[in-house]
């Protein structure tokens, strides 16, 4: 029981988590409901997280950032709790999906972005002959 008091009191509540990562609590408590980040419950039901927590919130953020949805996110949780030559070899072979599919995005893209600017300039040559 004194270990579990101990650990408690270094355990930080979901405010302090947001404050050290600036990332909201809304946030936060999304990424717990999404299983993507653990915490335990104190006996009045508060959330506590320990150190690894920022670590892991940090890490989100960067999954994120890369523009990976949630979903894509999960799916990379087992090489996060059991890096292995397996489950690294499955989340590499994920982020090329990720990234192949953000390449034919941006190349869709550009094709739309050089049929505007077609029509922009055919436009203006339309208007000043």
């Amino acid at each position: 029981m004194f270990c579990d008091q101990h650990h408690e009191e270094h355990a930080m509540r979901i405010g302090e988590l947001a404050e050290r990562t600036g990332v909201s609590v809304r946030s936060l408590r999304y990424y717990e409901e999404q299983g993507l980040l653990e915490s335990r419950r104190s006996a009045g039901g508060h959330r506590h997280y320990d150190e690894e927590g920022v670590d892991r919130v940090a890490y989100l953020q960067r999954l994120y950032a890369a523009g990976l949805s949630s979903t894509t996110i999960i799916s990379l949780l087992p090489c996060l709790q059991s890096p292995s030559a397996a489950t690294s070899d499955a989340a590499f072979a994920r982020l090329a999906e990720e990234r192949d599919k953000l390449v034919a995005h941006i190349a869709g893209l550009q094709r739309t972005l050089t049929s505007l600017n077609e029509l922009i300039d055919g436009n203006r040559a339309a208007r000043h002959p």
